[in-house]
């Protein structure tokens, strides 16, 4: 056996298909690798578009799991497209780092709270938020992805909004 050691920055600027062989060696030699849900089979549950209203329902759900909450945030970013019919990939590697949770088990059972909101908002034991592959990915509706992005938008500018009637208060002349 022979081993090799690289610095943080020569990971960094190494090519994306380096850079992805080295994140499985990682993941599968640390016993990492994603478990897949298991309250419904492969074959009956399905990925599902989901709509602003769907996942504003999904959001009051999971309101108070703070940590199921940054992990839902997280697909309101550009992920990569691709496949008939499409689907958007993130990466588990990036959610565990964005959302400064300490293990994968810890996203995916964000990931099972998020799918199971959905079943309770959609009526539908079946539908599933995400999906997963054998690379570490997770995988959701492009649809969805827009619609997250769209709430936290609409979140942002009621903040904005409110803050600024806020402060609007504070100076406004005295009658």
């Amino acid at each position: 056996m022979t081993g090799i050691t690289l610095t943080a920055d020569q990971i960094r600027n190494a090519p994306t298909p380096v850079r992805q062989w080295i994140e499985q060696e990682v993941i599968n030699s640390l016993g990492l690798a994603p478990r897949a849900p298991a309250a419904v089979p492969p074959q009956a549950a399905h990925l599902v578009a989901c709509s602003e209203d769907d996942v504003a329902g999904m959001f009051e759900h999971i309101r108070g799991k703070f940590p199921a909450v940054n992990v839902l945030f997280e697909f309101g970013r550009p992920g990569i497209t691709y496949g008939q019919p499409a689907v958007m990939t993130f990466r588990l590697m990036d959610i565990l780092h964005h959302t400064r949770l300490q293990q994968v088990e810890q996203v995916m059972t964000c990931l099972e709270m998020i799918n199971q909101a959905l079943t309770v908002v959609r009526k539908d034991p079946s539908a599933r938020f995400c999906g997963f592959d054998n690379e570490g990915h997770c995988l959701i509706a492009p649809q969805t992805q827009a619609s997250i992005a769209s709430l936290w938008q609409d979140m942002m500018e009621r903040q904005q909004t409110a803050q600024a009637g806020e402060a609007g208060d504070l100076i406004a002349p005295a009658a």
